[in-house]
């Protein structure tokens, strides 16, 4: 409350200046050719211009910030965690004005419903759906992603083209700040983000996931498969074949694997199929293009598709 209320007294402030010099620059025709009618439209434009105008503009491109909140690190947010717009910062401008902090409210309404309210949410904050935060001023550290081994297999086969880069991005961030949230909000806003995230994202996880690892799972996966169309988009470099040569790998984002610890007696490692024709015929891995399995009859067209039915298993 009191870092708002100096934030708040900031921008009255700034208003005021503002108002000052717009009325000192319209006096001389204010008092001279404006009539009664056309003073008092005047006044009253300009008063709505600057007292309206400038939070929603401000809030509106600097999302959620005005220069009030700037010098104090404050920040409005939706209640899910991510950016207002325009709408938002509207519902909370009028209702600041003609609600919460209305002269005519001698009560002050806003403070009253700040003071009642966990998250200190004023009237304006409770329509618009909105929460007014403290920002970190220290750059934001990237959160450690990762992938549980028994859910590598199902995160490989997400579906996450749906997946915007403002809900990821969002999600990212909760997960960056998870330990300075209070428990109740740290639960609300998880769930919140799960819940969008497992819209836009499918198959379901295999067992009972928890927000923070489910969001974590699938943020991994999403930067793996980044990196991946990266390395294959990116410039080639010619190799280093000096001294110190050693084959590279890019790191994995699920870490590395530990390595098998072989056991007294454990047989050699399989060397690989032979050379040349087997008893078996060509493995399947090797057989050209449009071959057809030994023993069985063809069932492929002139254009080269398969008869419904009987297209090789790729994934046996």
């Amino acid at each position: 409350m009191p870092t708002r209320a100096l934030a708040c007294a900031i921008d009255v402030i700034i208003q005021g200046i503002v108002l000052t010099v717009l009325f000192t620059t319209l006096f001389g025709f204010l008092l001279t050719s404006a009539s009664e009618a056309l003073r008092g439209a005047l006044i009253f434009f300009v008063l709505l211009l600057v007292l309206v105008g400038y939070r929603v503009v401000m809030e509106t491109l600097t999302r959620g910030r005005t220069l009030g909140k700037m010098m104090l690190g404050l920040k409005v947010v939706r209640d899910d965690g991510s950016s207002i717009r325009f709408r938002h910062a509207l519902v909370r401008t009028l209702l600041w004005l003609f609600v919460d902090f209305a002269p005519w409210f001698a009560a002050s309404p806003g403070i009253v419903a700040s003071l009642m309210n966990k998250q200190g949410k004023r009237i304006g904050d409770l329509v618009a759906g909105t929460v007014v935060i403290r920002e970190r001023h220290q750059p934001m550290a990237s959160p450690p992603l990762f992938v549980p081994g028994h859910l590598v297999q199902w995160a490989q086969s997400l579906e996450l083209s749906r997946l915007s880069d403002e809900l990821a991005n969002t999600s990212r961030e909760y997960l960056a700040r998870y330990t300075e949230l209070e428990p109740g909000a740290r639960i609300a806003l998880g769930d919140a983000l799960a819940y969008r995230v497992s819209g836009m994202t499918a198959p379901s996880p295999p067992g009972q996931l928890s927000a923070p690892a489910f969001l974590s799972a699938v943020l991994a996966e999403r930067r793996r498969r980044e990196l991946a169309r990266l390395a294959t988009r990116g410039p080639k470099f010619a190799p280093y074949t000096g001294p110190f040569a050693a084959p590279y790998a890019p790191p994995s984002p699920y870490g590395a694997l530990p390595t098998p610890t072989p056991y007294a007696g454990a047989p050699a490692p399989y060397p690989g199929p032979p050379a040349g024709p087997t008893p078996y015929g060509t493995p399947s891995h090797q057989q050209p293009a449009g071959a057809v399995p030994q023993g069985e009859p063809t069932k492929v067209n002139a254009q080269g598709w398969h008869a419904p039915g009987s297209e090789p298993d790729q994934w046996s």
